[in-house]
């Protein structure tokens, strides 16, 4: 890759570098220009070690999800740590994926775009180790998937994951009878393959309390019945049966170059069905209801895997998800920690206790909380009193309020480090993200950059 002037927050000094090239001139953070959003290299290693080994005691597979990042490298790294596969949540980025060279893809979508569906279908006829699973949740849904699939060469079939929904919540089916309906129209279409249940119970809690916690685990034993009710009436039999080995869980299904021996399997001798849950906020309740599946014999003589598809905790954050997962810290032993920072310049002090930063929405996420003021980058290195807050962002200022009285001053020219929230909308506002040794350094050093896909 040639760095050039596209490539928000590089300096002059970059352009027409490769990225290696730059890399070998040893550049700094303070190099950079503001605003700047950064990966903590450091965090990441950490939080990926933690969630492996967090899956792999629970007894499940990790299906990242790459839409959080959509930073191929990302990916790579996750693969080689064990993940078994890379969800991801548009048929385009499924494209995107493939094309990189991923061989396990989780849809957490309905594929209903026409040429999606071909192209789908032409992928998995050239490459029978290629497995693709998209969700549906409707019978609409299966005649329109099989209207596109028609012309499909014989014996193509795309497997798909029933969606179970919940009130109020996203995509889904609403309810076992109707779950069961849209598996009845799988089972009896030629182009459609029952691999098994799953959806995201995310979308019924935002927060702890005792509410949000039951409606969860509500959801997710809805989710283990529906797998068990489907297993009972040998909805599975034509999935689990198949001997391609590029479905087995044991085989080498290695994306993006990752040697087959490090990469993640399940550790069953047969193809398994799926029952798969988000698990960014509630991975513990996602073990706690749906981890028993997990086993060889499965219900009803079916090998069955538990995937998450927890894509937040490889970056964490300093808001919502420090505030909800439970291997935040203060909640685990080996706590996650916030991976992204912003960092941007004070350009006006109109007020005594008002300060503009050059950051906004167009750099930093908002949509799931407005950023933090954690400290003064530099030697000086000063915490900014507890006082300090983000009351605004404007598409390219921060409004900075500072307590009075508290001896602490932020002038023109000063540069402050910014907790974030939510790294789904942070990765997307930047085509190549620095990344640091450490973020808490006083003078932290450039240790690659992740280019993203959107």
């Amino acid at each position: 890759m040639i760095l050039g002037p596209q490539h928000k927050s590089l300096p002059p000094a970059a352009w027409g570098l490769t990225v290696r090239d730059y890399l070998a001139t040893a550049p700094h953070l303070d190099d950079l220009q503001t605003p700047v959003l950064t990966m903590d290299r450091s965090a990441l290693d950490a939080n990926r070690a933690v969630m492996a080994d967090w899956a792999r005691t629970a007894g499940v597979q990790l299906a990242p999800h790459g839409k959080t990042s959509m930073s191929p490298q990302l990916w790579n790294e996750q693969l080689e740590a064990g993940s078994w596969g890379i969800t991801l949540a548009t048929g385009w980025q499924v494209q995107i994926g493939r094309s990189l060279g991923l061989n396990r893809i989780m849809l957490a979508n309905a594929l209903l775009d026409p040429t999606g569906l071909r192209w789908a279908a032409a992928e998995i006829e050239s490459d029978p180790n290629f497995e693709l699973y998209s969700w549906v949740d409707g019978v609409g849904s299966v005649r329109e998937m099989e209207r596109h699939l028609e012309s499909a060469p014989d014996g193509v079939q795309l497997n798909v994951i029933v969606e179970l929904g919940g009130p109020h919540g996203r995509t889904g089916a609403r309810g076992l009878a109707a779950a069961h309906e849209v598996a009845d129209a799988v089972d009896k279409s030629p182009r459609l393959r029952l691999a098994g249940v799953g959806g995201y119970e995310g979308a019924l809690a935002h927060d702890r309390t005792p509410e949000g916690l039951a409606a969860v685990r509500h959801y997710l034993d809805e989710v283990a019945i529906l797998h068990q009710e489907l297993a009972a009436a040998g909805r599975y039999d034509e999935f689990v049966g198949a001997s391609d080995a590029g479905a087995e869980l044991t085989g080498d299904g290695s994306p993006l170059g990752v040697d087959g021996a490090a990469a993640s399997r399940a550790g069953l001798s047969r193809r398994a069905a799926i029952v798969t849950a988000g698990g960014s906020a509630y991975p513990d309740l996602v073990v706690e209801r749906l981890a028993g599946l997990a086993d060889e014999a499965g219900a009803h003589g079916v090998p069955t895997a538990v995937v998450l598809r927890s894509g937040a905790y490889l970056v964490h954050d300093d808001g919502f998800y420090s505030g909800i997962s439970p291997l935040a810290a203060g909640r685990s032993e080996r706590p996650l920690r916030s991976a992204m920072h912003g960092w941007a310049r004070c350009v006006s002090r109109p007020e005594t206790e008002l300060a503009l930063l050059d950051a906004g929405k167009r750099d930093l996420p908002f949509d799931e909380g407005l950023p933090v003021p954690q400290r003064m980058a530099g030697p000086a290195s000063t915490s900014l009193p507890a006082g300090a807050n983000v009351s605004a962002l404007n598409d390219q200022h921060t409004f900075l309020r500072l307590p009075g009285g508290s001896g602490i001053d932020v002038p023109v020219g000063s540069v402050v480090r910014l907790g974030l929230s939510h790294p789904c909308t942070a990765f997307d506002k930047w085509r190549l993200i620095p990344v640091i040794d450490d973020a808490d350094a006083e003078r932290p050093r450039i240790v690659g950059f992740l280019p993203t896909y959107f």
